[in-house]
């Protein structure tokens, strides 16, 4: 399963994208947005990364 994004939350800080070894998000428009889902290997990273905790996997 994918990351999900509550935008609310989200700063668009940038460190989840950073972090991403599968580049599964990108910072678009001041935001997160999983550009390409089936690439997560759910390894967390972005979760535990983000300073605003705007990111969680199911």
């Amino acid at each position: 399963m994918p990351p999900v994004v509550d935008l609310k939350k989200c700063t668009g800080a940038g460190v989840c994208a950073e972090v991403c070894p599968a580049n599964v998000i990108e910072i678009q428009n001041g935001k997160a947005v999983v550009v390409r889902p089936d690439d997560c290997i759910e390894c967390r990273a972005c979760e535990a990364s983000c300073p605003n905790g705007a990111i969680k996997l199911p």
